[in-house]
């Protein structure tokens, strides 16, 4: 029996775009994740649950009824859990200002870290000309993420098969494309932009599935990434500083662990 390993502990944590009830979630990654962190705030910025994807086939395996019951446990133990909706369900904007116990909806929200910087909080699409203002060309463009991701999952398929780890193909090619690139930028300026114009010190964001955390003009830009292409997160460690972390070692590692113990137990 192999011994349990010791929860991390932060102050802090943003998870983004999962995006269960599609296909491509990668909610078994995102589950050991929850399980192997213990944090005071769990910031939800955004596209948690796909609607855009369970209208057009519905799809909603138990390990996403899991991640729901993941989150609703650790608001139980204590937990601050912060929803803030995206354009994939937007439909919970409504409900923006509700608590429920020990988690709250909101259009934006401003944190405070530990250290004494205020932290704007929101999901990002309010910057994305093409979903604001052409929800046609919106889906049409989902529609060719989803076909993209679907390679991706038979791609990554292949190089487990050949021993190499989990490398994403829709994010390099993303940033192959050089409008992509274009897009990417401007999102993050518009978005140290409005911070700055909040008169906070920094921003974090989700929505474009591109982690990244750097300094612009002055303002702290943090996109904390996804759980379809790159399973990332942001943490805020107990003294107030920020690190970006990159979950796909950590479960690959687990699950090697895991098919191990399988095969020895077969035998």
């Amino acid at each position: 029996m192999t011994k349990k390993k010791a929860p991390i502990k932060v102050r802090s944590v943003w998870i983004s775009d999962v995006h269960l009830g599609f296909r491509g979630c990668q909610a078994e990654a995102l589950l050991h994740f929850l399980h192997s962190v213990e944090t005071d705030y769990l910031f939800l910025v955004g596209d948690i649950v796909d609607f855009w994807s369970i209208k057009k086939s519905p799809y909603w395996p138990q390990e996403h009824t899991n991640v729901i019951r993941s989150i609703l446990g650790k608001a139980k133990h204590g937990t601050k859990v912060i929803y803030i909706p995206g354009n994939h369900d937007e439909a919970l904007r409504d409900c923006a200002g509700h608590v429920f116990g020990n988690l709250e909806i909101h259009l934006d929200y401003i944190h405070t870290t530990a250290d004494g910087k205020k932290l704007l909080i929101m999901h990002g699409d309010e910057f994305d000309v093409i979903v604001k203002h052409s929800r046609l060309i919106a889906k049409l463009g989902n529609a060719a993420y989803d076909t993209l991701l679907w390679l991706n999952r038979y791609f990554n398929g292949m190089r487990k098969f050949f021993g190499y780890s989990y490398w994403s193909l829709a994010a390099y090619l993303k940033l192959k494309v050089k409008n992509a690139v274009s897009f990417i930028s401007s999102f993050e300026k518009a978005l140290a932009r409005m911070a700055s114009d909040r008169s906070v010190d920094g921003v974090v964001c989700g929505h474009i599935h591109h982690a990244e955390m750097r300094e612009i003009d002055s303002i702290l830009y943090c996109n904390d990434g996804d759980w379809v292409e790159s399973c990332t997160t942001l943490f805020e460690h107990y003294d107030g500083s920020l690190e970006l972390v990159s979950w796909t070692e950590k479960f690959e590692q687990y699950k090697n662990v895991e098919d191990m113990i399988a095969a020895k137990r077969a035998a």
